[in-house]
């Protein structure tokens, strides 16, 4: 008889037993694979998982809210409003920064430039923050947009080219955002 081992790192090492000289799928393994769960999370999935799709166009929600609200709000609200929107939209900048980083740390041998392209972002979404709103909202719309663009070349490399099609979505409707507001401050 013909021993195999599972691959699945939770049961590693253990042995079972194989009738034929093939090896036998590993039950563990099997049932992984069969998850929807797990189908949702491994990288280069058919699609994003529904969830996290459906947080991510709820995110879009101060965007839209704030570029209405700054056309709409009486003069003395009107710096709140904005201020509102240029933090969420920083806030937003560094998350997506923050993406790059995580999926450089997956790689085995980690290239320096996706952690340089994250810090130059949330270093960008800073000093929007500090600019007067008619500059600052329209320099964080740029820097949702150059996030898109590295995300393009980095998602491809790590396995998770699935998101692009949501990505793209989400930084048009929010740079449009940010654009519309700087437009109205």
């Amino acid at each position: 008889m013909h021993k195999a081992e599972c691959p699945h790192p939770l049961v590693r090492g253990q042995q079972r037993q194989s009738p034929s000289s093939h090896t036998t799928p590993c039950p563990t393994v099997t049932a992984l694979a069969r998850s929807p769960a797990h189908q949702h999370s491994v990288p280069g999935s058919t699609r994003p998982a529904p969830v996290a799709a459906r947080l991510a166009y709820a995110g879009l929600l101060p965007f839209v809210l704030g570029a209405l609200l700054v056309w709409l709000v009486r003069p003395d609200a009107h710096p709140y409003v904005v201020d509102a929107l240029a933090k969420y939209a920083a806030l937003a900048v560094s998350f997506l920064a923050g993406a790059h980083w995580g999926l450089a740390m997956r790689q085995s041998v980690p290239s320096p430039v996706p952690f340089a392209w994250s810090a130059l972002f949330v270093f960008v979404a800073w000093v929007a923050v500090v600019m007067p709103a008619y500059a600052g909202l329209v320099l964080q719309g740029a820097a949702l947009i150059g996030c898109y663009l590295a995300d393009r070349k980095s998602y491809a490399s790590s396995g998770v080219a699935t998101w692009l099609t949501l990505r793209f979505r989400l930084t048009a409707v929010a740079a449009l955002c940010c654009f519309l507001a700087a437009a109205g401050s």
